[in-house]
């Protein structure tokens, strides 16, 4: 196994952003997005794949529809109407939507089209209840700068988010409707040479010029990248719903290492004799050879009364197993294929044996098989229908391999891998939407958005300077969180310094996250709360972390159980006299022998004592003077 020199397998990166607008309502309704976490209304669709005009289907939509699932979908009048449920037209067209849309396009110098045609595009994973995404282009064209480089802008779109996945459970998958409709704009860039720093230089700047329009939502999972990589000689990969910008630069590394790894294999396979599959002579029915296995999958499928087949491919020997970095096998690739048919494993013969597949189980299925010396063979076990389907998608995929990586859409994993999800959509999934006419641009509403571009991100970061008293660093870092507008709030109402407020919302509550605590269970009021009661002294700064430790742990759910789960109240000053003179009288012999450099150790012990229940000034002060006092 080699190392991959990225630069020198001709890379290539192109960026997609999806940026959920504040609108405060949806894109063809008027229902306000508000996150829901309980639901009064459930029913469910089957979704099929049809023809477009053309006559032709969609092999992404024909690929999901092969699952055949029963999509379960979770609503509530607050977030969501008949529009959503897809059992009303949609309304008109939100203008402030579109005015936000003509903004972004402005500030990027994309020509904006006179007349926009709103779209349909065909999505049947039934994250949308109609079976496809409303989406509209509104410009082309135009730039942004990064580095001093000019990366192109290819096009701008205003659309409607999907809904919200749930969970995935065997044939059903469950969505919330809470999300669908929230108006997204997609911005598309050119391909740049593939570093992966630069891309996530041009996803941080475009992030920004975003957020300084003041009309776009923050927080996770408001801004989604979807990436397009491709390396010389191969398809091009759609990663989709990359969510941080440290996981797209690992994503990238690990899709270039994948897709090389990938090429390698297809040159090895294309030095053998290998000629293809029959689907007739090359499948066989080995559930009767396979009674006696000792594999758990193998037992499970024949108490199921499931079956169990073979596939024979000649002259793969070994090409399976091989590994040209590591991780890298097309044995994997065809693994995570199989897992979308709800099927629990396909075993191949360069890893057997193993699992509990024994050496006369390998006998056999060789001899049913006809295996000769340099063939493979694939075992896999399910439901017929479903086998069916996984079988057709393993031939194809061999097949393809011959070619290097083939294009098909795969989605991001938290460790920055990436998983198979579909094919790659082909070009007969976008159709014209026949309930809405045409929008027109008017000449009127291109000056008045072009008055409006806002300041550039580095003139607003000066501005923060200037206005809240903080330095460079913190005004980057408030700036570009999730927690601008409610740092704002808090600043507005002058009970806190501005130093403070950005310390507790940038690395407060980003330690406690990285000690495995949920930031989404805090939300807007509660911090908000916390430092109203700061401001009123009913609390000290020591509490804050307290508190919002007590609700991202979910022992609490507010502010005012925190404070009551966690006994915050303050200690009167005879109180805390008393505590820190009992400290002073158990660590005598240390403060003899370090005299006043035995304070900080002494404020350690005190702070854990007193957690939150007094200033850490307060204790400091008092120490200093009892300490003194002792060494008089």
């Amino acid at each position: 196994m080699s190392e991959l020199d990225i630069k020198n397998i001709g890379l290539k990166v192109g960026l997609e952003i999806h940026q959920q607008l504040d609108t405060k309502k949806k894109l063809f309704c008027d229902c306000t997005p508000i996150e829901e976490e309980e639901f009064s209304i459930k029913f469910s669709r089957k979704l099929r794949a049809a023809k477009s005009e053309l006559g032709k289907i969609d092999p992404a939509a024909l690929f999901e529809s092969t699952k055949s699932k029963t999509i379960v979908y979770y609503a509530d009048p607050k977030s969501s109407c008949l529009v959503e449920e897809d059992e009303e037209p949609p309304h008109a067209l939100d203008t402030d939507a579109k005015n936000i849309a003509l903004l972004i396009s402005s500030a990027l110098e994309s020509k904006i089209f006179s007349e926009i045609h709103v779209m349909r595009k065909t999505v049947i994973d039934g994250s949308n209840t109609t079976g496809f995404q409303r989406t509209m282009l509104v410009a082309q064209g135009g730039y942004i700068e990064v580095d001093g480089k000019k990366v192109g802008v290819q096009s701008i779109c205003l659309e409607e988010d999907a809904g919200k996945l749930i969970k995935d459970e065997g044939n059903h998958r469950f969505f919330s409707l809470d999300r669908l409709g929230v108006p997204l704009v997609e911005i598309a860039l050119d391909p740049v040479e593939g570093d992966p720093k630069f891309v996530k230089d041009i996803a941080l700047t475009l992030g920004r010029l975003l957020r300084v329009t003041k009309k776009v939502m923050r927080g996770i999972g408001t801004i989604r990248q979807d990436v397009n990589i491709s390396v010389e000689g191969g398809g091009v990969i759609e990663v989709k719903g990359v969510q941080q910008l440290d996981q797209l630069e690992k994503i990238i590394e690990f899709e270039a290492k994948r897709q090389h790894g990938l090429k390698i294999i297809s040159e090895k396979i294309n030095q053998t004799e290998f000629i293809g599959i029959d689907r007739k002579q090359d499948v066989f029915d080995v559930t009767e050879v396979m009674q006696e296995c000792n594999s758990k999958i193998i037992k499970k499928s024949i108490e199921k009364q499931e079956k169990i087949f073979g596939i024979k491919i000649k002259k793969l020997k070994g090409i399976f197993g091989f590994e040209p970095y590591s991780d890298v096998r097309l044995g994997k690739e065809i693994g995570q294929l199989v897992r979308f048919f709800g099927i629990g494993g396909v075993f191949h013969s360069d890893e057997l044996p193993n699992y509990g597949i024994e050496g006369i189980d390998i006998k056999r299925v060789t001899e049913k098989l006809d295996i000769q010396n340099d063939d493979a063979f694939l075992i896999i076990a399910g439901e017929k229908i479903s086998v069916g389907f996984a079988i057709d998608s393993i031939i194809n995929r061999i097949e393809l391999a011959k070619n290097g990586p083939p294009a098909e859409t795969r989605a991001a994993t938290q460790n920055g891998d990436t998983i198979f999800l579909r094919p790659r959509p082909g070009a007969s999934r976008m159709y014209p939407e026949t309930d809405i006419p045409t929008v027109k641009v008017t000449n009127e509403e291109l000056v008045q958005v072009r008055s409006n571009i806002p300041k550039s991100w580095e003139e607003s970061i000066r501005e923060l300077e200037e206005k809240y008293q903080i330095n460079n660093q913190l005004a980057e870092q408030i700036f570009d969180s999730e927690y601008f507008e409610i740092f704002e709030k808090i600043c507005s109402k002058n009970q806190n310094s501005p130093n403070f407020v950005v310390s507790v919302l940038c690395s407060t509550i980003t330690n406690l996250e990285r000690s495995g605590l949920d930031s989404s269970l805090l939300n807007d009021e509660q911090i908000m709360m916390t430092f109203e009661l700061l401001g009123q002294e009913k609390i000290n700064k020591e509490s804050i972390q307290i508190i919002f430790e007590q609700i991202m742990s979910k022992k609490v759910n507010d502010v005012l159980q925190a404070l009551e789960n966690a006994s915050i109240t303050q200690l009167t000053e005879n109180e805390l006299d008393d505590i820190l003179d009992k400290i002073i009288q158990d660590n005598t012999d240390k403060i003899k022998q370090e005299q006043m450099r035995a304070l900080s150790g002494i404020m350690g012990i005190a702070m854990k004592e007193v957690r939150g229940k007094a200033s850490g000034k307060i204790i400091n002060q008092k120490l200093k003077e009892k300490i003194q006092n002792f060494l008089n």
